[in-house]
């Protein structure tokens, strides 16, 4: 009965106040406060709540104030003012509406900025990769680090990047050396690799559409992904440059 109540809008200390003076009839805060099982000050908050609702009144015998529940029916009453109350509130924000898009748009210059932590951090930024509308993707990557954090990255990843039809571009060291094809059709992916000695990578850096993930994936793995068109443009004009001067 409680939960029912609840569910119409009261708190749980409402419904049990009043729970307690319906069974009761006329009787007082010390008396409806053992019976509800609520301290006699949250009692007297109560029933003064309770009263604006329509849901309670006091009665004066001799010189004790009783307070009585009234009709369980005064609770259509209440809902039916919350649903006005409701329909109010709709209102105002159709009118807001207009003013709080146009604040909404105009922060769009803004980079917005996501952090993620640990492995599943990391493949949650994998995951957003898969949903770029971007003609390709855009990698700059230690191998090594991938590998060790992500084994069946291969199988994995860039299966289902491959799988989307979604071209990627990689610039990547490795202990291994240049072991990626670097026309890999069934993939979708063209590499080209650069030894440790020329690029020392701390993190990963991707470009997709317009965002940028910068990943750690040694210490203490985290990413962080950007948002921001003309940032993620200059970042694909810097990945383009080196490309470019890697020759075939």
């Amino acid at each position: 009965m409680l939960n029912q109540l609840k569910n119409l809008g009261l708190s749980e200390n409402e419904a049990k106040v009043y729970f307690a003076m319906l069974e009761l009839g006329p009787a007082t805060a010390l008396e409806i406060s053992a019976k509800a099982g609520v301290n006699r000050p949250t009692t007297y908050v109560q029933i003064e709540s309770l009263k604006k609702m329509g849901l309670a009144s006091t009665q004066t015998r001799g010189k004790k104030q009783l307070f009585i529940a009234e009709s369980p029916e005064h609770l259509e009453s209440m809902i039916e003012r919350q649903r006005g109350e409701l329909e109010q509130k709709k209102e105002e924000l159709h009118k807001l509406l207009p003013e709080l898009t146009n604040i909404f748009n105009l922060s769009d210059s803004k980079p917005q900025v996501r952090f993620f932590e640990g492995k599943e951090g990391i493949l949650k930024i994998q995951s957003e990769f898969l949903k770029t509308k971007s003609d390709f993707i855009y990698g700059i990557s230690d191998f090594d680090s991938v590998m060790e954090l992500f084994p069946d990255f291969s199988s994995d990843y860039s299966s289902k990047r491959a799988q989307k039809r979604i071209p990627s571009k990689l610039i990547y060291t490795s202990s291994k050396g240049p072991f990626l094809s670097g026309d890999d059709k069934e993939f979708l992916r063209e590499s080209k690799y650069v030894s440790k000695d020329k690029l020392s990578l701390g993190s990963d850096i991707t470009i997709f559409g317009d965002k940028i993930a910068v990943m750690a994936l040694k210490g203490k793995i985290s990413g962080v992904v950007i948002e921001h068109k003309e940032m993620a443009d200059s970042f694909r004009s810097v990945f383009e440059l080196l490309w470019n001067s890697l020759g075939r």
